[in-house]
């Protein structure tokens, strides 16, 4: 899967990438990430990529012409063309569901918005799909495209160390209950001890006993989750 991601602030992303599982991946060649600083596209000689809003307003908007120009540049660096993904609060939610479905795409260019969002004519013309990671506002799309990225690479096959890691999360398919608890080592620590079920070896106890985990976890802290998703408006 390879991702390019374009951005006012490339500097916010050697330190993300590489760390952690998404770096392993990319060094194993199962994920191509690539950073494009928006300004490069900048007409100007002082690469400015924002201006006043038409009507007045607070803030500034991030103009139409390096933006667009730089997506139709970014789409010919790779022959798969890009699924465009602008982030933004006004974005469908984000959750396992298109996760899944996005995970299904070979190579996804996400659009970081910043400041007080795009030109419109920037969706009117690139039709990209808008995603929210949650109804609040955070400096910079940057962020949330660390969280797209984070939930896909974890679907690429061969980047996570067991199958069944995915299988077992919560919000995966199928599963609108939370994952259950988990323990390891110690056994005890200041008064607390691992449930004695986990100790048994009784591996279809335990698959029991970790389904009446998740489904008292759900209801205590997300109940929302076990209605029924075909009567939800």
């Amino acid at each position: 899967m390879r991702f390019d991601v374009l951005t006012l602030f490339p500097e916010m992303f050697p330190g993300y990438l590489s760390q952690s599982l998404l770096n392993k991946a990319i060094q194993r060649g199962l994920v191509d990430v690539q950073i494009h600083d928006i300004r490069e596209w900048a007409k100007d000689k002082h690469h400015k990529v924002d201006d006043r809003p038409f009507g007045g307003g607070p803030g500034m908007v991030l103009k139409v012409e390096p933006v667009v120009e730089c997506v139709e540049a970014v789409q010919q660096f790779d022959e798969r063309k890009g699924k465009v993904i602008l982030t933004t609060p006004q974005g469908k939610r984000f959750d396992q569901r298109t996760v899944e479905d996005l995970a299904q795409v070979e190579r996804l260019i996400l659009l970081c918005g910043r400041y007080e969002g795009f030109d419109q004519r920037v969706i009117d013309i690139l039709q990209p799909d808008e995603i929210s990671i949650g109804d609040y506002i955070v400096n910079g799309g940057e962020v949330a495209a660390m969280v797209v990225m984070d939930a896909l690479v974890r679907m690429v096959p061969g980047v996570l160390g067991h199958v069944e890691s995915n299988v077992d999360d919560s919000f995966s398919t199928g599963n609108r209950m939370l994952e259950f608890s988990q323990y390891t080592r110690p056994r005890e620590y200041r008064g607390f001890e691992v449930p004695e079920i986990l100790l048994t070896g009784n591996h279809e106890q335990i698959q029991r006993w970790r389904q009446q985990e998740s489904l008292k976890k759900t209801t205590q802290q997300r109940s929302d989750l076990l209605k029924n998703p075909n009567t939800e408006k």
